[in-house]
């Protein structure tokens, strides 16, 4: 046991330390063991406690007069290394700068955590002392590699951020929907016109370079949320809240396009001196359009919202994607239901088909995407995990990869033959729409919370769109569309939100601009 002596400082100083905790004596504790007549522990577990107890206290005794013992010795060095750095003060000539290295010396000592516990060592610490400094240090050089672990990973978000590899410039805006828009699609056969599906329960046929709506389908007698076009023909397939989904014709004439280009001309050069800061879009309310009742084809079969739709290769079969957790599978030229694609666990909430194979992903809320192959007569069902919230979006990109996108706030770019592992991941900051990829393999990744970003296939950034007071969605981006290089448009995204409003935008890269 530690006595009072070794609290107090040689030379007379009073050190404060711990008061020291009392200790009862086994005859005080065989009182207490007498007194105690209530409890309702069995006597000899009553007993084994108190000698636990009292080997506890014990311990806590010999750690504190350690601590004490240590403490004194950590004060002794101290007063050392004074009077050797006061030694040192004292030589005069050329000892001044051994003096200040002396003090340089004793200072990193005090700094050092190796060299702390080399001193300590040497004046006999115990071996848990110096593992708690040398613990301490461990944890401070982890953290300082773990700063600049961070700084570097900033700097290179910061180089992407200033050199970005693409330009953007808002070409059109797309005005005349009376409920947001859901969603944007681009002809494939080299029109250049884009289909949209809006909540006021039309879908709209606009011209790309004119801006003015072509046609309009009021077909169906709820929200439109989904619009495609055919590969080869001038046929759209839409899918609805009303629970079907409709084939119907959309021929557009040349003479059309050209009659509502040589009109936004002659509205264009009368607005050079408005207050439209040089903004090429035509606003319109769907005026002079050609109205559209009756579909080609009704798709029936779903018992609940149809979410999405798309062709097949060759355009001779239609998917489908329904809340009612089942994907339909139909003949696009007689509407016969030919297989219902069972297996998600919630909602679907998008479906894509590949360009070219009979390949087929379907997306849910349960947080999978699954893949249909009906390259065989009996089809076969991969299921890809790795979302934490509802899948979003998915699509096949041209090099038989598959990327999802997802309300947790992720972008994942899949191998088609290895379900296990996404090939990357994009981190972002809003939960993620429907999104596309380009045929040179840039995603374009719309958000809730307006913005519309553009990555390449390694989850690389390339830029975000540019937001200005009159140039922006004003809610929710909810899709977004590529158009082929065939079309020809001075537009190649289309970008269509909430705000009831789809803007027309020119993306390219720097290096296609030097070509």
């Amino acid at each position: 046991m530690p006595q009072e002596g070794l609290g107090s400082k040689a030379g007379g100083k009073k050190r404060s330390g711990l008061p020291r905790v009392r200790s009862h004596t086994d005859a005080e504790l065989q009182y207490f063991r007498d007194q105690d007549h209530e409890s309702l522990l069995p006597h000899p577990f009553r007993v084994r406690l108190n000698d636990l107890f009292l080997h506890i206290e014990k311990e806590f005794e010999a750690l504190y007069a350690e601590n004490l013992s240590l403490q004194e010795k950590v004060e002794n060095l101290t007063e050392r290394l004074e009077r050797e750095s006061v030694i040192g003060d004292r030589t005069g000539g050329n000892d001044d700068n051994d003096g200040a290295s002396t003090k340089g010396a004793i200072k990193s000592k005090c700094s050092s955590p190796v060299l702390q516990i080399d001193v300590l060592q040497d004046c006999g610490f115990l071996p848990w002392a110096t593992d708690r400094i040398s613990n301490a240090g461990g944890q401070s050089s982890q953290k300082v590699k773990a700063a600049n672990k961070l700084r570097v990973q900033t700097s290179k978000i910061v180089s992407s951020f200033k050199n970005d590899s693409v330009s953007c410039r808002m070409v059109r805006e797309y005005v005349g929907h009376r409920d947001g828009v859901w969603d944007v699609s681009v002809s494939r056969g080299g029109t250049p016109v884009i289909a949209t599906a809006s909540a006021d329960q039309t879908a709209c046929v606009w011209g790309i370079d004119g801006g003015r709506n072509l046609l309009q389908y009021t077909g169906h007698s709820g929200s439109v949320n989904s619009v495609k076009f055919h590969p080869t023909k001038d046929l759209i397939l839409t899918a609805s809240g009303d629970n079907t989904a409709h084939v119907f014709q959309a021929a557009i004439t040349p003479d059309q396009l050209r009659v509502h280009s040589s009109e936004d001309e002659v509205d264009g050069s009368d607005r050079e001196d408005e207050e439209d800061g040089g903004m090429m879009g035509v606003r319109g309310d769907g005026g002079g359009a050609a109205t559209l009742r009756t579909p080609l084809r009704e798709l029936t079969g779903h018992t609940s919202v149809v979410i999405a739709a798309d062709w097949l290769p060759g355009g001779d079969q239609a998917i489908t994607a329904a809340w009612d957790r089942t994907s339909n599978l139909y003949d696009a030229h007689t509407g016969e239901l030919l297989s219902q694609l069972i297996g998600h666990d919630q909602e679907l909430t998008h479906c894509c088909s590949h360009p070219t194979q009979r390949l087929v992903v379907t997306a849910s809320k349960d947080t999978t995407f699954r893949l249909w192959d009906f390259r065989d007569p009996i089809h076969s069902v991969s299921v890809f995990q790795g979302h934490t919230e509802s899948v979003t979006s998915v699509c096949f990109t041209r090099e038989d990869k598959v990327v999802s996108g997802s309300d947790d706030r992720s972008v994942k770019v899949w191998d088609v033959k290895n379900m296990r592992s996404p090939l990357a991941t994009i981190r972002l900051d809003s939960p993620v729409n429907r999104l596309a990829v380009s045929s040179s393999n840039v995603i374009a990744i719309p958000h809730d919370n307006r913005h519309v970003r553009l990555y390449d296939l390694s989850g690389n950034r390339l830029a975000r769109l540019p937001r200005s007071n009159r140039q922006c969605h004003r809610r929710m981006v909810c899709s977004v569309a590529w158009a082929d290089d065939n079309v020809g448009a001075r537009c190649n995204l289309f970008t269509a939100g909430f705000d009831r409003v789809v803007y027309g935008w020119s993306i390219h890269s720097f290096k296609e601009g030097k070509d």
